[in-house]
């Protein structure tokens, strides 16, 4: 077995649950998991868990490293590290409570792992003892996996799967109620590609009206990076929910000069800015932001509300020029079913 961890396999976003066809060789259909994404590696090394990008996240997780030297023989595992919260018969994926195990601190770390475990969801098999199975086809991978995953027992899971995209439609929009991502298709003939979009995956997608509360200058010092977002809560009170980017360089500039009557100015003339809420993602990153007056709405497009923040950054719909900023409220935006963990694991 190479001791390596190569790039996970990446997906390319549809619209919506694909039909299987003749070209891909027929389609596997999965939940998509709202967690970290890891590569576990385990060898007479030792284990090491991989990630998306280059931080290793194997310090993190001291209860997941131990039950994978525990119950692993020499393979290599893609997966899904998650933590899931709540009473039996209502559990859903804590996003949240994930995001707060990254910690420097060892004594912390130690501490959340026995307070908020996490669970590895199991979706892929790279290699077992020295054989390299990445060439081979999804199809073979899924059986070996599934042989492999016989005798586990929690916090490891084997990840669902079907080839009925009937069944695969309501997974997308049952298993959202318990925190979930979307569907995830993948060919049943294809080999594991590191770092290539080989699969398909669909993700829920609303819309919302809200209130501009400011913007960030772009990293390159010119034009805006991204717009801040608001909505009144229940008590009136003007909430942060997230943020909208993804501008073009000409876009940028232009919303500098659209948005400059808006722009809040202290007795002197000065510009009035504020700062957002540091965390552990932000690193040293500059979270300060211009101040606007409260008084523009736009439309985004967002997937899920984690709390009462957008759990991804959202997409610039459009100028709702046609709204007052004091209409745009909570609860316009539709919140999924409640849906048992349980149900998506069994």
């Amino acid at each position: 077995m190479t001791a390596s961890i190569p790039a996970p396999m990446l997906a390319r976003a549809v619209a919506a649950v694909p039909e299987p066809d003749s070209v891909t060789g027929g389609l596997s259909y999965e939940p998509k998991w709202d967690g970290f994404r890891g590569i576990v590696s385990v060898d007479s090394d030792g284990v090491e868990i991989g990630s998306r990008g280059s931080k290793p996240l194997t310090r993190y997780f001291p209860e997941l490293v131990a039950a994978f030297a525990e119950q692993l023989p020499h393979c290599m595992v893609d997966g899904e590290i998650v933590v899931r919260t709540g009473e039996p018969g209502s559990e859903r994926l804590d996003w949240e409570a994930l995001s707060q195990r990254i910690h420097p601190a060892a004594t912390r770390v130690r501490l959340l792992s026995a307070t908020t475990p996490a669970m590895f969801v199991a979706f892929d098999l790279l290699a077992l003892g020295e054989d390299d199975l990445t060439g081979e086809p999804f199809a073979e991978r899924r059986r070996a996996l599934e042989e492999l995953a016989g005798a586990w027992h929690p916090p490891l899971r084997l990840c669902q799967t079907t080839t009925d995209v009937d069944l695969a439609r309501r997974w997308l929009v049952e298993f959202e109620g318990a925190g979930l991502d979307g569907v995830v298709a993948k060919p049943l003939a294809a080999p594991y590609t590191p770092n290539k979009r080989t699969m398909l995956k669909v993700k829920h997608h609303r819309t919302a009206d809200v209130v501009l509360l400011g913007y960030r200058v772009h990293a390159s010092g010119s034009g805006v990076g991204s717009l801040l977002l608001g909505l009144y809560d229940d008590d009136g009170v003007l909430r942060n929910v997230g943020g909208a980017s993804a501008f073009s360089n000409v876009r940028r500039q232009e919303l500098v000069d659209e948005l400059a009557s808006l722009v809040e100015r202290d007795e002197t003339g000065e510009i009035v800015t504020g700062a957002t809420d540091r965390s552990r993602f932000s690193g040293s990153k500059d979270v300060s932001f211009v101040k606007l007056r409260p008084e523009r709405v736009l439309e985004v497009r967002y997937d899920q509300l984690e709390g009462m923040r957008f759990r991804h950054t959202v997409q610039f719909e459009r100028w709702r020029d046609d709204r007052e900023a004091r209409s745009c409220t909570f609860d316009q935006l539709d919140r999924p079913v409640a849906y048992d963990l349980s149900d998506v694991l069994r």
